[in-house]
């Protein structure tokens, strides 16, 4: 394992304390933040590679950047329930909740249930937890059909009414995701979004903010070259 104290170190050498007032005005970042960027972050994570045991020293640190790195060099084989528990109930931006989840829950055993469990709770970085997670395993699980998202469209029809803008951002993020995996499942994911027109403010904002992307029309490649993608 490497040693904690050096990758501390290192972080704070790749550290730019001029990027943190930018990233404060998107709403990133928590109490200890240095200023180093996600490509930063994964190059570092690429060299360290995998290790339980300097993911938990790294999160145990209280640094931003070191619980964002945590998440990318924790084994998800190694990670219990209530260690995702515990890390989710200490995010306190959105950015260290939505690498987490991408970076690790939705990797492992637990993603599905976490998914389900987290969107119905009230904290609202856990609950936004639970929508990215819903999101990450619509983009990243290829083997599952799509009766098996059919509980995460139910779970945003009747957990999207939040007027909490990071939440109600998670909701529109998974309801999205899960409407393009396939024809099938974006004609629920409109049906979804549509009833939640008719819902509390939080909802509506939701349903129209899903349905922008949903019901636009597919790009169509240019002649003689390369699809367009979005």
């Amino acid at each position: 394992m490497a040693d904690p104290a050096a990758v501390l170190a290192r972080l704070r050498a790749l550290a730019d304390p001029a990027r943190r007032a930018g990233m404060a005005r998107y709403g990133i970042g928590g109490a200890d933040v240095l200023g180093v960027t996600v490509a930063e972050l994964r190059g570092l994570a690429r060299e360290l590679g995998r290790s339980h045991d300097l993911a938990a020293a790294l999160w145990d640190s209280g640094v931003h950047e070191a619980r964002i790195l945590a998440g990318m060099v924790e084994d998800p084989a190694a990670v219990d329930g209530r260690q995702l528990d515990a890390w989710a109930a200490a995010f306190d931006s959105w950015d260290l909740c939505d690498q987490v989840c991408q970076n690790l829950v939705r990797r492992t055993p637990h993603a599905w249930a976490k998914a389900l469990e987290w969107s119905a709770r009230p904290e609202p970085f856990v609950k936004r937890a639970g929508f990215a997670v819903m999101a990450g395993l619509a983009v990243a699980d290829r083997g599952s059909d799509d009766d098996r998202f059919e509980p995460f469209l139910r779970a945003v029809a009747e957990r999207a009414d939040d007027d909490r803008p990071l939440v109600r951002k998670g909701a529109s993020w998974a309801l999205r995701q899960v409407g393009k995996r396939s024809p099938g499942l974006r004609a629920r994911a409109v049906a979804t979004a549509q009833g939640l027109r008719s819902g509390g403010r939080g909802a509506r904002w939701v349903g129209a903010d899903a349905l922008r992307e949903l019901e636009r029309p597919p790009r169509r490649p240019v002649a003689g070259g390369r699809g367009a993608h979005r």
